[in-house]
């Protein structure tokens, strides 16, 4: 495959500094940078204080949080880079959650017209979604995402250690995502994950996890890596969780993206019944489990016309067509599923009865 190159490199490791230390040596002295979050500053980088320190990396430290992703923040990495003398031979090392990666990543890809960035990401949703598929970006006029660029990292460096210190819904939020990879392709990552213990997390047994919910993104991207196709089986919940996301942000009452993903999913759920004939017992044993673990969002009829709205605005729609990602059964999606304005309601109606 002509795009195998895609990525070779995820590295799943436990000394992140190591592999750090031997990308650095391959870039000048004083052209090596690294942009971090104020949580992930206080929290991780003390560990990597002797090869910033032996490397004379210089570091940018940026507020942490989903309302930082702005243009704004794009110019101080910018800002940064050219103060420091950054050249089109530099390298970006940006240590954080999905949030700084997919920011930092943007910045490093139009810098100069693009120098080369490493991810080392902290969250379990940056590890399993926000690090794999080259996809940067930033928030724009109230819309997520809505200004970005296809780059490659040249590396991904994985370590279960910094989950520890994630809190609980933001694990949670992660793990959303890696539910999303069993329905669209993998019934038994799907099953695993429905053992998965929740409450008393092994981190062992997570690696293992998570490299396999990774090889199923990374499927869909090598195979597909500008989104023609196939890849867009990867939003699978997004199209109406993007929207409650939206809607959550404009009602000041935020949520965390993958909560909004497991109520896009069980939405989309009842679309695939009614569009690709899943099976209803197994949308309502699906919709029960993530019940269970994601509570609800409270949407009222009033809302439905402002979430139309929203889902009208999703970067997959062409020509006026609302695009959905479904499922004829679990771990078998069908992409450009249309489905009109009459159904989608149907489908948020379901959803806020529940």
């Amino acid at each position: 495959m002509g795009n195998s190159k895609i990525y070779s490199k995820i590295i799943y490791s436990n000394s992140p500094e190591v592999e750090l230390a031997e990308w650095a040596a391959g870039y000048e002295e004083g052209k090596v940078f690294l942009v971090t979050e104020e949580n992930v500053d206080r929290l991780w980088l003390p560990i990597f204080s002797e090869f910033i320190e032996n490397q004379t990396i210089k570091k940018l430290v940026l507020p942490s949080g989903e309302h930082n992703k702005k243009l704004e923040s794009v110019a101080q990495i910018w800002e940064f880079l050219s103060k420091n003398s950054a050249d089109r031979k530099s390298l970006l090392i940006n240590i954080g959650g999905g949030m700084l990666t997919d920011l930092a990543g943007f910045a490093a890809s139009t810098f100069k017209r693009g120098i080369d960035f490493l991810n080392v990401p902290t969250t379990l949703l940056s590890q399993v979604d926000a690090s794999v598929g080259g996809k940067t970006g930033i928030n724009f006029n109230g819309l997520k995402n809505e200004i970005g660029a296809f780059k490659d990292p040249v590396e991904v460096i994985i370590n279960t250690e910094f989950l520890k210190t994630i809190d609980h819904p933001n694990f949670l939020s992660g793990f959303a995502e890696m539910i999303k990879h069993g329905l669209i392709k993998n019934t038994d990552h799907l099953d695993e994950l429905k053992a998965f213990d929740l409450e008393n997390i092994n981190y062992k047994s997570l690696l293992q996890i998570i490299q396999n919910s990774v090889n199923v993104k990374e499927y869909f991207v090598i195979n597909d890596p500008t989104e023609k196709n196939i890849r867009k089986g990867l939003n699978f919940g997004h199209t109406i969780g993007h929207a409650f996301e939206s809607l959550a942000m404009e009602q000041n009452r935020p949520v965390l993206h993958g909560y909004a993903v497991a109520w896009g999913m069980i939405a989309e759920l009842y679309l695939s019944v009614k569009n690709c004939d899943f099976s209803e017992t197994d949308c309502d044993d699906l919709t029960q489990w993530l019940l269970n673990i994601y509570g609800k969002f409270g949407i009222g009829e009033n809302d439905f016309e402002r979430l139309f709205e929203l889902i009208t605005h999703d970067k997959k729609n062409e020509s006026g067509r609302i695009n959905f990602t479904l499922l004829a059964e679990p771990g078998k999606m069908k992409i450009n599923q249309n489905c009109n304005k009459e159904l989608i309601f149907e489908a948020l109606k379901y959803y806020s009865e529940l």
